[in-house]
């Protein structure tokens, strides 16, 4: 069973860390061997900057240290959401998705690639996550008992391209720690979540922030599991709690052979140049 943790998280780093430690356990309860958490799950501060405050050297710091008792404790897979990690600039942070697998150990990390620099429309809201954050550069994957696992992370999941890296590498399963707007939630998060499930045929695990934060801000929710045909086996609106999905990796084989679309790919995204345009 596959899991994926919905919290809200605030300003307060222990109290988020408690809260995800009692949603760990919960899940572990039910049965999981891999569970989810939501970006920012540790720290949803008042200013975007209060995150640096926060960051961690590889393999220092409590929110890792939390990461990896938590697994061990449980005997799980845990992805780590998003934790603030040090990078060359003192002013920002890489926003890193760690691994850990049931001992505890660190087994994979990916930095955030696409970042949410923003302006909705019809509305006030607006977000530069360039100002404290360092994109990452490298597409991940996971090999896991569970299968192999893709990395990613919120605002990512408007980049289909990625999940074709993914997929390209191998990926079953891919994980999404995310913290959406209320905003474009509503709009988008339900259907680009199963769209990347079911054009890549691969399981998605939507691990959200879903509620009010003392920053002011709304986050969407809707943390799902979806499977590679697009069913959504389960999710959870608002407020904090846990999703689960069985996976079963035979049936994905089945779906795969019996109807490959992602073995009749013909384009890619640097098939046509600058010197080879052609009318639309």
């Amino acid at each position: 069973m596959i899991a994926a943790v919905q919290m809200a998280s605030g300003t307060n780093l222990s109290a988020n860390l408690q809260e995800a430690g009692r949603l760990i356990a919960q899940a572990a309860q039910a049965g999981a061997r891999l569970v989810v958490l939501p970006e920012n799950f540790a720290l949803m501060g008042m200013s975007e900057h209060d995150k640096v405050k926060v960051r961690e050297a590889p393999g220092q710091g409590p929110i890792q240290d939390f990461l990896a008792e938590q697994a061990r404790r449980h005997g799980i897979w845990l992805v780590g959401g998003t934790t603030p990690m040090t990078c060359p600039d003192p002013a920002k942070v890489y926003a890193a998705c760690l691994v850990y697998n049931d001992q505890g150990r660190m087994v994979g990390r990916y930095d955030k690639i696409h970042l949410f620099d923003v302006h909705l429309p019809d509305n006030d809201e607006h977000y530069e996550e360039s100002e404290t954050i360092v994109a990452g550069d490298q597409v991940v994957v996971v090999e896991t008992p569970f299968g192999i696992m893709g990395l990613s992370v919120c605002y990512d999941l408007r980049f289909p391209e990625l999940y074709r890296g993914l997929l390209d590498q191998g990926a079953e399963i891919v994980v999404l720690p995310a913290a959406f707007t209320a905003v474009t939630g509503r709009a988008h998060w339900e259907a680009l979540v199963r769209a990347r499930a079911i054009e890549n045929q691969v399981y998605m695990v939507a691990a959200a922030q879903g509620g009010y934060h003392v920053n002011g801000r709304e986050t969407h929710g809707d943390s799902m599991v979806v499977d590679p045909w697009g069913n959504v086996l389960d999710r959870l609106p608002r407020g904090s709690g846990v999703v689960t999905g069985t996976l079963d990796r035979e049936w994905q084989q089945s779906i795969r052979r019996s109807f490959p679309s992602i073995y009749h790919r013909r384009l890619s995204c640097n098939l046509s140049s600058d010197t080879d345009q052609r009318p639309l």
